[in-house]
This record gives C-alpha cells, structure tokens and sequence, in this order.
C-alpha cells in the first residue's frame, strides 16, 4: 500500500499515518527499468543523469542517492558517468519468490532542494532452475473396475522460475492404460492429471511403474521427473467422504508451535480394512509441509512452525483420506493468519549529517523513511522528536521524513544537541522504536574576547623591584578553540610622557602586568593605558579596557630646609634684641618633603641650645619664639640645633642649626662674635676679642652713619623737601614701592632691604625697615603669626 501523509508545518511532533491523503512533498515517477536476473555485479541498468535532465557534476552536487525498499543496497550509483548500475547478482526467485512479474522498488533522493524520484526495476527471468517434485516417487491405487476415461488428479512439481521459465507441459513414459492431462487451477498453475484409457484387469496386471516428465518453457527446456506406481486393487465399493469440502480457520501469527489448528475427519460405509481411513497433505508446498503436519490416524492438524503473517498471509492445506481399500477423498483446509502487533516499525536512515555550523540558516540534517510490517492498525505509525528543540521533522513521500534545522543554531547558548526520534505504531500494545541522533554544533568566531571588568585599578608602592608583578587583567571568549584564544596587547597611548613600553609590560597568553624598572612617586604618581584583548579567529575580534596604575608613596626623601639656608662653612645667624618679650618671633624654620601625604608631614623640634629655657620651637610651624625677657646674665650669642622630622614609617629627618646674636637694637652695627667659649680657661680672651670686635663695629657704625646722613642732607635739599617729619628721595634713585614693616624682629643679614633715612628732633637718625626685596620663597606650612611679626 502506498503510505500518504498529512502536511503539518512547523511542528514538533508529526502524525504520519499509511491512509490516503496529500503529502507536504509529492514525489515523481521516472520510470520503469528491467535487468535480466543472475547478471554480473556492475551490470548498467539505465543513465540517471540523462532520464533526470542533469549533468554528472549535478548529480554530485545534489548528493544523489538510490535507496530500495527492503533497505538493501541492490543498485548503486556511479557518480563519475550517472550510470545506474547492480551492486550484486541479483536472483529473481530469492527475491520474489514465485511472483511474476518481479519488481524491485527503489527510490531516488536528491538535496538542494529535496526531491524524491520513485522508479521500478524488472528483474527478469532465466531458465536456472529445473522441475523438481516433492515426491520422487508417488502410490497410486486404482481398482480394477474404474471406468474407462477416469482421472486422476497427480501431484504437480515445483519450479523456483517464472513465466515462459516456469513449468508448462507434463508428459508420462509411452504406455496403452493411461495418459496425461494438463490443466489449470484457480491460482494460476498448471496441474497433470492421469486419465484412464483402457479397462484394468487385476488378474491380468496388479501394477504399473510409469515416469511422470515436468517440463518447463526454457530455451533449452528443463526436466524433472517421478515414478508413479501404479497398484491396481480389487473392488472397494464406497470411498471415504468428508462432511465438507472446504473448511476455513483463522490462526494468530503467535499461536504456539504444536497448536491443533483444525482435526478433519472422514467417513467409510465399507466395513473392515476398507473403513480404516488414513489422512495425508495432497500436493502440498514445501511451506506448508515445514508448518503444519497431520496426523495419518485422527485427522489433526497442528503446528509444526511458527506462523509469520508478514511472510505469508493464508494457506492452502489439500487433505487427502485414504481408506483400506485404496479409495481416497480430498477436502481442502483454508488457514487464514490473522496479524498481531508483533513488528516494532523500522527507522531506516538515508542520509545523516552530525554536524551544523552555528548562525547556519534552516539545514537538513538527516533524511529517513520509516516502516512498519504489520497491517492495519498496528501497521498505522506515528514520529516525533522531543519538544523544546530547535529542529522540525517534516514528512515527505514513501513514509520519507526530513529532520531539519528550524533556524539559526547558537553553539554558546548549546554546543550539542540529542534529538531522539520515536515511531510508534497504534496497535495493541503500542511499539515503538527510537533512534538518537547527536548533532554537535560548531563554533565560528562570532564573540569578541570580554573582560571582567571595563577598567582596573593597580596601587604599586614607589621603589619597587624591577619586573615586578603588578597585577593581572583577564577576559573570557564564549568561543571555542581557536576562536577563544586570547592575546594580551598593550595599546598606544599618547598620554604618558615616556614611552609605555618602558613602563609596564604584559603577558600575552595570561594578562599579567609587570612593572619594567623601579617607579618613582615624586617623578609620576599615577598614569592609565588601554590592554587589547584578541582572539584568534577569523576574522579577528578584540577589546578593550583601561587600566590606572596609582603610584604609592614611599618616605624615601627626608625633609629639606628651604629657611634658613645651611652651608658647610658656617651656620645662619640670626639677631635678637635684647628687649625682646617673652613671644617674640625670632625665625622660622622653612622645610619641605617631596614625599606626599603623612610622609610629608613635618614636625619641628629644638634638639639643643647654649640656654634651653631661651628658646622653644613651635612643633607644626618652625617658629622660634622666645619664652622668657632677657636679662645681662644671658650670654650675647646663642646656638640652636633644630630637627625636622617628617611622619613616615620609618621617619625622615634633617638637621639646622642657627646663631642667635643678642644686640641692643637694630641700629647697632653688627659685627660677627666669634663663638662662645665652652672652656672656662679661654674666659678672658673671649672678652677681650668681644670688645675689640665691638669698637671695630662702633667706628665702622659711625663712619656709615655719617656718609648716610651726608647723602641724605644733599638728596633732600635738592628736593626742597619743607617737612622735617618725611624724607625726600629723587626718583629714579630709590624705589616707588616701599612698604612699611610694622612690628620687631630679627632679620638675616642676606637680605636686602630699601630704607629712608629720618630725620629726628635730638638730632640723632635711625635707619627705618621698609621691605625685603629678597625674592619671595614658597615654603611648607608658612602662615603669620599671631604678633604681626612676618614670618616665611
């Protein structure tokens, strides 16, 4: 029966029944073809390309294919010429057996696009096998007063051939009692009958021996012959008779061996060895004598094999009854084999494809055909795949089915995929069969490489070990193989002053950053570059992040004086009037720290002093600051050692050391004291060198005020200045931008100050401090003190 189906798109699962209906793709009839049986493998059946309408490279193209219905490779083709040819001897009665005529059914598939051709190929006969009879030699009782014109009916020989090969005339060695007949049956065989020619005579000859010829049609003919004997029996007046004549059962296809299928039995009205009745298989196939067998006594018929309705559906049983006397009687048992569900359907696979590259549109992956040998309802099948798969099963002609994508594939989201196909049959109980098919999807590089985050930061304490590890960076690809392979790059950068290279360096199979040379807080305390992330497929795909690397400080500079500036050869000096308040402002000790944070902050402290009570130094600003008046015992010139310490771990220091010279005010020339005398010994020369140094000054004073009050008498007389209360200075002399400092205090002698000369009632001049034209210095933690007096 030919298998239709109806077209359900889209889905699932798909319900393919054997009815009669539309097919989503109808399937083309290309034609009959014949070959003669026995033929040697590679035997040309017909050219494919030239009844298709193609070319050889087409049929390539298309993954042209032959399948047969039995799922046997009978036919093969070959892809070089298109020719269509035997893939091995092909025996016509192995195949069909004794059906004429013999078709082999075989389909054609073709992809891009699917198509299905359907074709037939005639295996025709030759004359390969002889007549053969079952029994070699047959019994034949006749009583002596039959009838002239009597037949008998003989048991017909077996031809494994067919048609004009099969088996067409019976002849019977040359005698004058009898001759042959030949007639046919209802199933299309030829069947010889004896016919009685002459009376029989019991005393004149009890018996025959006569040769029974089967011929058959072939060229040259074959032959088989029996031995009929012929026994020639007195009279028996009545003949066994069965009731009836034809009897009709029904047996499943799984009755047990050994099962009484039917007991027939028969009637003799003779009495003594004339009733005794013996029962026989007449004319019975070799099929039929290794199924069933008979019992000679009772009539039974049992099983003697398995019967299998998909090999053969119904028997014909001729039964025979014999009674003692050599009359006979013949009825016929018709056994019927009803089917059961006992065939799971079949699956048979044309073609199949494990593997589908991802992004691909709708592809087809397997092209199949299922079957089913049962009938009716247990012949009728049902195939699915599992739901939640991206794949559709669409059917196709001659129970074909396309297993197909129904789109895009993703192998990140699944790399493989287990697709099972059921086919059930609706008998009862249901069968079913199932197949698996793994379909591994492969990779193209459609994932860029991705980092774990968009940017890194990296802290890297300053002095550090050259290539040292800093950190690492790491991205991930959903990719595979190749196609997940990443590089580490650095990126150009034109930010940084110096090349990025000699900074840092990075690993390019693991993103391990490692720092080229030894870093420096002071010189750059932070710099940011791009890494690249490649993978390896084609074409390549990267990315991208940032990456900060903060410097961290390290205390590896000590604190440096800015005020007041040290030397080698002698410490700064600084005055001090003697009428000084408790408070009062001496200097103030300027540092800074390259470093940053707690490592540059500074704390002063007055490690030693000729009198420790004199002077305290405050610990966050540098001010030196007397803490108590001074009186004539306090010794004219001081020293101080000072130490600047900054916060770090471990701190850093620096020294200074500073000379305080007492005078009486500012208008006293200063001469540089030597030292204070530490030895008791060395008293009277100290101060005999202290007066000497103090008259020196005392003239040298003079003589400067004097040249002073010269200059000025002239300068302001030339000004006409009337005021006695202001000075008068040209233009062009002094400068314009003078400004008054208020306050006391000591100042360094290094600097340079502008002044005025005052005139004053007594008749006496002082100098005034108006400003320092020392160039400004920025200095760590500089502020004004709370007196007024100015301070760095």
């Amino acid at each position: 029966m030919a298998a239709r189906g109806s077209c359900v798109s889209r889905q699932r699962q798909v319900l393919f029944l054997f009815l009669l209906g539309g097919l989503c793709l109808a399937g083309s009839e290309l034609g009959r073809y014949s070959v003669t049986e026995e033929t040697e493998r590679g035997s040309f059946v017909a050219n494919l390309a030239k009844d298709l309408g193609l070319g050889v490279e087409a049929l390539a193209a298309k993954r042209t294919r032959v399948v047969c219905d039995d799922n046997k490779q009978h036919l093969f083709l070959d892809s070089h010429t298109g020719d269509l040819l035997t893939n091995e001897k092909l025996d016509r009665e192995k195949l069909c057996g004794p059906t004429e005529p013999c078709m082999l059914y075989f389909q054609i598939l073709m992809d891009n696009p699917f198509q299905i051709y359907r074709a037939e190929l005639r295996i025709l006969d030759i004359n390969d096998h002889s007549p053969i009879f079952q029994d070699k030699k047959m019994i034949l009782k006749i009583l002596e007063n039959t009838a002239v014109g009597t037949t008998f009916r003989l048991e017909r020989a077996q031809d494994s051939d067919g048609g004009r090969n099969g088996i067409q005339n019976y002849t019977i060695s040359p005698n004058t009692f009898f001759h042959i007949t030949v007639h046919n049956s209802d199933e299309g065989m030829i069947y010889p009958e004896l016919v009685l020619d002459k009376a029989l005579d019991w005393e004149g000859q009890p018996e025959f021996s006569l040769t029974l010829t089967a011929l058959d049609g072939g060229s040259p003919p074959r032959s088989g012959t029996a031995t009929i004997h012929i026994l020639v029996l007195d009279i028996n007046d009545n003949a066994p008779q069965f009731p009836q004549e034809l009897y009709e059962i029904q047996a499943p296809e799984n009755s047990p061996i050994g099962l009484v299928v039917i007991k027939v039995t028969g009637e003799d009205v003779d009495s003594g060895v004339n009733a005794e009745i013996s029962y026989t298989f007449f004319d019975a196939s070799e099929d039929i004598r290794a199924t069933f067998q008979i019992n000679p006594f009772s009539g039974e018929i049992t099983l003697k094999a398995l019967l299998d309705y998909e090999f053969i559906k119904s028997y014909k049983l001729n039964v025979q009854a014999v009674d003692g006397g050599g009359l006979s009687a013949r009825c016929t048992v018709l056994v019927r084999v009803l089917d059961v569900n006992d065939n799971a359907p079949e699956l048979i696979m044309s073609s199949l494809v494990n593997e589908v590259v991802e992004n691909s549109p709708e592809t087809v992956l397997a092209v199949f055909r299922i079957n089913d040998r049962d009938s009716g309802e247990n012949g009728k099948m049902v195939c699915h795949i599992q739901e939640n798969l991206p794949f559709l099963l669409k059917p196709s002609v001659d129970n074909f089915y396309i297993l197909m994508t129904e789109g895009a594939l993703d192998r990140e989201s699944r790399a493989e995929y287990n697709i099972t196909i059921t086919v059930s049959d609706l008998g009862t109980p249901r069968l079913t069969t199932q197949h698996t098919i793994r379909v591994q999807v492969s990779d193209i590089n459609d994932n860029a490489p991705a980092f774990n985050q968009t940017s890194y930061t990296l802290f890297v304490r300053e002095n550090n070990s050259p290539a040292m590890h800093i950190g690492t960076i790491s991205a991930t690809d959903s990719d595979a193989g190749s196609n997940a392979h990443i590089t580490y790059s650095l990126l150009p950068t034109q930010d940084l002053q110096m090349t990025l290279t000699s900074l840092v360096s990075i690993n390019a199979d693991n993103g391990q950053l490692f720092a080229i040379k030894a870093l420096d807080y002071e010189a750059l305390q932070a710099f940011e570059f791009h890494v690249g992330a490649t993978d390896r497929g084609s074409p390549e795909l990267s990315s991208q992040a940032l990456v900060r690397v903060v410097v961290l400080d390290d205390n590896d500079n000590a604190p440096f004086v800015l005020y007041p500036m040290q030397n080698a050869s002698a410490p700064y000096t600084e005055l001090l009037p003697r009428t000084a308040e408790p408070g009062y402002l001496v200097t103030k000790v300027v540092a800074v720290d390259r470093d940053s944070g707690q490592n540059a902050w500074l704390s002063f402290q007055l490690l030693k002093a000729t009198e420790p009570g004199l002077f305290s130094v405050w610990a966050h600003n540098g001010e030196v600051r007397t803490t108590r008046l001074l009186s004539e015992r306090d010794v004219p010139k001081h020293r101080l050692l000072l130490l600047v310490k900054d916060n770090g771990d471990p701190p850093r220091s620096a020294s200074v050391t500073l000379q305080v010279l007492l005078v009486d005010g500012f208008s006293q020339p200063y001469l540089p004291l030597p030292e204070v005398a530490h030895n008791p010994t060395q008293g009277e020369e100290d101060v005999l060198t202290l007066y000497l140094v103090i008259a020196l000054a005392s003239v040298s004073s003079l003589f400067l005020l004097s040249v002073l009050l010269f200059v000025g008498v002239r300068l302001c007389r030339r000004a006409r200045a009337a005021s006695l209360g202001g000075c008068s200075v040209p233009e062009g002399h002094f400068p314009g931008h003078l400004v008054d400092v208020s306050g006391t205090g000591t100042l360094s002698q290094n600097y340079q100050y502008e002044v005025c000369l005052m005139g004053g009632s007594s008749g006496t001049s002082d100098f005034k401090f108006l400003k320092s034209i020392y160039p400004e210095v920025h200095a760590y933690s500089s502020q004004d003190n709370s007196d007024g007096n100015p301070t760095f």
